[in-house]
């Protein structure tokens, strides 16, 4: 599966899908998170890293610009960094972070707000839009790597419609 749309009801959809993703997740993923504000990026995110496994608070990073995560992927422990553009002010910022380093073949990486730093970013295997209808959320999914087309072949979700 190349593409994938649906329409999310309510916050419930929105952790739905993201339960639905975390079983899809592989290490080296990079997906690229897009939306306004409040269209339910952290939300996914949230739901994704707690159905992987995670255990804890998961924060918005707005202000740190990324957060670390451990998860366990098929037995294996994996990094997952959660990444929110959104307030970086430069490039340098991103390079002098060492933010970089994240982007491997080991570690999943989720980026909020990609486009703030799209010439240093790798292209994303996964590209998610949220936008906000009515009370719940419209969702697109693209893969655009053969390790996306994967992951998106391995997404067991249907919408309650």
């Amino acid at each position: 599966m190349q593409h994938f749309t649906a329409h999310l009801h309510d916050e419930a959809g929105t952790a739905a899908l993201g339960v639905s993703l975390a079983r899809a997740l592989s290490p080296g993923l990079v997906i690229y998170l897009h939306g306004d504000l409040g269209a339910g990026k952290t939300a996914l995110t949230r739901a994704m890293l707690h159905a992987a496994g995670h255990v804890g608070h998961v924060r918005s990073p707005t202000y740190t610009l990324a957060e670390p995560y451990q998860i366990v992927l098929a037995g294996v422990p994996t990094e997952v960094v959660h990444f929110d553009l959104y307030r970086m002010i430069s490039d340098d910022e991103f390079i002098e972070a060492g933010f970089r380093e994240y982007f491997n073949a080991h570690t999943i990486c989720i980026v909020e707000w990609p486009e703030k730093a799209q010439a240093l970013l790798p292209r994303p295997d996964i590209n998610i839009v949220l936008e906000v209808a009515g009370d719940g959320r419209d969702v697109e999914l693209q893969a655009l790597s053969q390790q996306g087309l994967q992951c998106l072949a391995r997404l067991n979700f249907a919408p309650n419609l």
